[in-house]
């Protein structure tokens, strides 16, 4: 067996406006587990599409176990065994998970499909790499974390050696991901080799063998990862020392100006999902609400902004009610609001930069004629001054389509918007998911900043860290009802934790 299962020399690609692997090497040894580290934008994710097909490079060679290869679509790559679990599944929602993960090679009787054949098959890997998973289950009905499960399956059903996986972690619940490294672990003694594209440091220590870094596209270096530190990769990646900590200057809160008085909230099938919630939130604070995903948080957020009915209680903003507001009202009236997931609800994938910084406002005199007609100069220069305050990375700068942004610059777009709108209230969603350590810096201190001009903040997070980081106050939720609300200096991430899973605790505000 040859020393190196993937080897890649000086691999360039460029785009529009951008370099996005600039003479790029590579090496990743047999059966390791071979951590991706970079900021969003890095280059990262273009690296593993060219070696699994779905680019082509300008220019470099690929060697798979010592010989070099020409990888023109990801058909090629299957047959040379290199398989990718993609950030954003690519799963027919309405197929079963058999039909998703044979789609395209599946086993027939004839010309017919033998879909007994391939349950059996399915099911039998399922078992041997604990990838529990219901065989019969539509994509639509099953969780993100099993979803990403038949991905992994799919690989495993065309006989992959190489695995890599595109930011793994950026839509999993911490016991997802700890459930999710059993599984790496699991492969690589089952003789697999990993790629893990990520810029998560803490994943990084707990999982891989070895790191490689990229900054803007160009390679930095390689390093043992038990021979360094969470701080060492922080500086490779970003360039400079990197604060995980973030300064938050003692202040007075103001007046309430979000109360949520007894909520209840039904989902979609009629389910109560939220019973009964009172919580304030001042101005000159950020309130922190910490739970276990699925207790309610979204069918909570989705109350306050509007996407979802009250089934009982009322919403407040400086005493106005607003729980019978449209969507544009509860703008008007001050609501600000990131969501958690940003490419869905937070923007227009293919509306450029200046047109997601108007969605909200469009209308107004400022970009928007006599007779209607968008004033397009109005809503460039307006972009552009947003992307240099809040330091977005774009090719083509406000005329830069948001899909083709990275995550962390999607992220600063919707958070440049919000808080360009200043909104009394600001609804923070998952902030910093998906993001790198760089990006995370930047928003939770921009998050302080809005809190130190007065803004009333309410965070949602999965992330304790951030929520005991940023908060002053911590309202923890438990099968939709808030369990205490503690003062965040009066409470640690383990009592936290313990309440999140429903244990009661005193209250300390």
């Amino acid at each position: 067996m040859h020393e190196y299962a993937i080897e890649m020399r000086g691999i360039t690609k460029t785009f529009p406006g951008v370099i996005a692997n600039d003479k790029v090497n590579l090496s990743v040894r047999n059966q390791e587990i071979h951590a991706l580290l970079g900021e969003n934008g890095a280059g990262k994710s273009t690296l593993m599409s060219i070696l699994f097909g779905a680019y082509s490079a300008d220019s470099g060679t690929i060697l798979i176990n010592g010989e070099e290869v020409e990888i023109k679509n990801p058909n090629v790559a299957t047959a040379l065994g290199i398989g990718m679990v993609h950030q954003h599944f690519k799963l027919v929602q309405n197929y079963t998970v058999t039909e998703n993960i044979v789609l395209g090679m599946e086993p027939r009787r004839g010309q017919i499909l033998d879909l007994k054949k391939a349950r059996s098959e399915v099911a039998s890997l399922s078992a041997r790499y604990g990838l529990a998973v219901d065989p019969d289950a539509k994509i639509e009905d099953i969780s993100v974390s099993q979803q990403q499960r038949v991905e992994i399956l799919k690989t495993l059903y065309r006989s992959a050696k190489i695995i890599i996986f595109d930011e793994p972690t950026a839509v999993l619940t911490p016991q997802e991901i700890d459930e999710l490294i059993e599984i790496i672990v699991k492969l690589k003694d089952e003789g697999k080799t990993i790629v893990l594209i990520t810029h998560k440091l803490r994943e990084i220590k707990a999982v891989a063998d070895r790191c490689t870094v990229l900054r803007r596209g160009k390679y930095i270096g390689t390093v043992e990862v038990a021979d360094v530190s969470e701080g060492d990769l922080a500086e490779m990646m970003v360039g400079r020392a990197v604060r995980f900590e973030i300064d938050k200057p003692d202040q007075q809160p103001g007046d309430v100006v979000l109360k949520l008085e007894n909520v209840s909230v039904k989902d979609h099938l009629g389910l109560e999902k939220v019973s009964n919630l009172t919580l304030d939130v001042h101005s000159g604070e950020v309130v922190g609400i910490a739970g276990v995903d699925g207790n309610g948080q979204s069918e909570l957020l989705g109350a306050i902004t509007g996407l979802l009915p009250l089934s009982g209680g009322e919403i407040y903003i400086n005493d106005r009610p607003i729980g019978n507001l449209t969507i544009r009202e509860r703008i008007e009236a001050g609501l600000g609001y990131t969501p958690e997931d940003r490419q869905r609800y937070g923007l227009v994938a293919d509306f450029t930069i200046a047109e997601n910084a108007v969605l909200k406002n469009y209308y107004h005199p400022r970009y928007t004629g006599r007779f209607g007609i968008l004033n397009d100069q109005a809503m460039h220069d307006e972009a552009e001054t947003l992307i240099e305050q809040f330091d977005i990375r774009a090719g083509e700068g406000s005329h830069t389509k948001a899909g083709s942004l990275s995550g962390g610059n999607q992220q600063k777009v919707i958070v440049a918007r919000e808080i360009s709108l200043r909104p009394k209230v600001l609804i923070v969603a998952q902030p910093t998911r998906g993001l790198d350590v760089g990006a995370i810096e930047y928003i939770r201190k921009r998050i302080i900043e809005e809190r130190s001009r007065g803004q009333a903040i309410l965070l949602v997070s999965f992330e304790l860290d951030e929520i005991m980081n940023l908060c002053d106050r911590i309202a923890t939720i438990s099968k939709g009802t808030i369990v205490a609300v503690n003062r965040s200096d009066e409470v640690t991430e383990r009592d936290i934790g313990m309440m999140m899973a429903g244990s009661r605790m005193k209250e300390s505000v």
